[in-house]
This record gives structure tokens, sequence and C-alpha cells, in this order.
């Protein structure tokens, strides 16, 4: 679902750790404006989770969770 997708914004996060792509990535997400797209690419797994738990607080909703590579996964997340 995520391949037509396209996002207003991207958060290249790979090369951080929790919690640096979590705070990040709800900073932003107080940021935008309702139904823009967020796309955070990561090479943390505990960031796969951590971050499709955090964004409902702050009024987003996972799109998808696809992984691109060797341990690297892209997040779609739309700002409700």
């Amino acid at each position: 679902m995520g391949n037509d997708v396209k996002p207003t914004y991207t958060l290249d996060e790979r090369g951080e750790v929790c919690p640096i792509p979590d705070v990040d990535t709800r900073r932003k997400l107080k940021e935008m404006r309702s139904g823009e797209i967020l796309e955070v690419l990561i090479d943390y797994a505990l960031s796969k989770e951590r971050i499709p738990a955090g964004v409902k607080e702050v009024g987003g909703e996972v799109i998808s969770i696809d992984e691109i590579g060797s341990s690297e996964w892209r997040i779609l997340i739309k700002k409700l």
C-alpha cells in the first residue's frame, strides 16, 4: 500500500538509535498539517516498534511499514 503514497516530508533517521528517531518523528508530526504524509527511514529495529506506538499520541496514523533493504525500513505516517 505504501508504494503508491507520495510523502510530504521525509525524515532519514538511518544511523540513529532510540530515542532519537522516536523524538524526531513526534516533533515533525506536531509541526505538520492534517492530511500530510511523513516518510521515516530507519535502520534500528526497535524504532520499527516504538515509532508506531508513539505517533498515535501526537495525532498520527501509520499507513505502512515496509522493509526497503537489509535491516532498513520505511514507515509512512499520515497526520490526522
